[in-house]
């Protein structure tokens, strides 16, 4: 390993089992950091350079050399690893083996304290941006989807048992809808952590009258995290709120890939896995298994894992404390396997083929008792009173159509008035104000 950027001189002992334990998982999470960890270098360079701490042509020499790491840790020429002791370290590595003396002027007026915490928000906002766009994927889908198959009949299930007809239409409308909250959420997230906490140093900010706002701009922040100790107790506290952002949808998908499960099988028989999103037994020939699904229905529980994980790391004082750097592993790896199986999703859904006859036939005569009441109380009967005809005389509701009760169902949002246009403007407004 390289000289660590902290020591004072040659008479610092390192241990390094120590150091090896200090490090953790640092510069294998940093490879995820480092794109951000450049930028956020570039203009802070260029900010020092408006304040009279680098000369242009210093701050330029450092952009370009910047520019350069970055190209070659894209195309795997420069690679972060047990030589350097994070991103961070690796950066002013680079720069003072390119540039000499010059490249150790970048740390002037920053530390890793607030170098890390900048990183990791730009992080957050790519990462919520993909999440709300892979959200906006699967609502789009499943609206679709809802308006061509909106009057097929579906057995509705509650308790895991028959209930009433429904449809795929109204099955498909609750899970759009449910992905356009979660798109409204991530962006709502993506603008609550969009403060630039560069230029508060250790927590207690510098003797430079440092360009906060023009650096912020540049890296395309909203605002300033204005005060330094606050930038340090934030730590965690932004990983966590965009992590419960993340958590909504991996839970929605939890409860869709758990709907997918059962349709899937046998007993059910409704629905078929596109082939391509399954694998087969090691053992049993005649297996197609829906792993791509179940899988998708134990991601909710590493994005839960992470977040309780990192709740738990923060209980701190004021201050930047070293527990703060176990806030990037759990972070990082919730964000990066979560988006993994929500980008699957949307293709895996398009292609999803109904058993129609299989799920038509599969509703029985007594899910049509609660129209049978409601038929009772549009003709002025008491519900109670309905509600108990209506059981008197399940078996007699043999004759009736699935379709019909569907066309029956006249309720804002029910089989009959799925009101997907309202869900569709909706999605499409979320879109048009990312775009403002």
């Amino acid at each position: 390993m390289s000289d660590y950027i902290w020591k004072k001189g040659s008479s610092t002992d390192v241990d390094a089992r120590v150091m090896r334990f200090l490090a953790g998982e640092d510069v294998v999470l940093d490879r995820q950091l480092l794109p951000f960890d450049i930028r956020a270098s570039q203009a802070h360079a260029r900010g020092l350079a408006r304040i009279g701490v680098l000369t242009a042509a210093q701050a330029e020499a450092m952009t370009e050399s910047l520019d350069a790491l970055a190209a070659a840790f894209a195309s795997g020429e420069f690679v972060l690893d047990a030589r350097y002791e994070d991103g961070h370290s690796a950066i002013e590595s680079w720069l003072t083996e390119r540039l000499g003396e010059i490249g150790g002027r970048i740390h002037a007026g920053r530390s890793r304290n607030d170098q890390v915490a900048v990183a990791l928000r730009l992080y957050l906002k790519d990462r919520l941006a993909r999440l709300a766009r892979f959200c906006a994927d699967i609502a789009r889908i499943c609206l679709e989807r809802a308006d061509r198959e909106q009057a097929v009949p579906l057995p509705g299930h509650t308790h895991l048992q028959q209930a009433m007809p429904s449809s795929l239409g109204l099955w498909w409308a609750g899970h759009a809808e449910a992905f356009v909250d979660n798109l409204a959420l991530a962006r709502q997230t993506a603008q609550w952590l969009d403060a630039s906490p560069l230029g508060t140093a250790s927590g207690f900010g510098v003797n430079l009258a440092l360009d906060r706002e023009g650096v912020a701009a540049e890296l395309g922040f909203a605002r300033l995290v204005v005060n330094p100790q606050y930038a340090q107790n934030a730590r965690g506290k932004v990983e966590l709120r965009a992590l419960d952002a993340l958590s909504a949808a991996t839970g929605d998908l939890r409860r869709l890939a758990w709907d997918l499960s059962l349709f899937a099988s046998q007993e059910f028989g409704f629905v078929r896995v596109p082939a391509n999103f399954c694998t087969g037994s090691s053992i049993m020939p005649n297996k197609l298994n829906p792993d791509t699904v179940e899988l998708l229905r134990s991601l909710h529980a590493t994005v839960v894992g992470a977040r309780t994980e990192l709740d738990n790391v923060l209980s701190l004082p004021s201050g930047y404390q070293r527990d703060l750097q176990d806030t990037k592993p759990p972070t990082i790896r919730g964000f990066e396997r979560g988006l993994a199986g929500l980008e699957l999703a949307p293709g895996m859904l398009s292609g999803l083929e109904w058993q129609t006859e299989r799920m038509r036939s599969a509703i029985a005569p007594e899910l049509h008792a609660t129209d049978r009441a409601n038929e009772l109380v549009g003709q002025g009967q008491p519900f109670r009173e309905a509600y108990r005809q209506a059981a008197a005389e399940i078996d007699g509701l043999g004759r009736r159509r699935a379709e019909d009760s569907l066309r029956a169902r006249i309720s804002p949002g029910g089989c009959a008035r799925l009101e997907l246009g309202t869900l569709k403007t909706r999605l499409e407004g979320l879109l048009d104000a990312s775009l403002e």
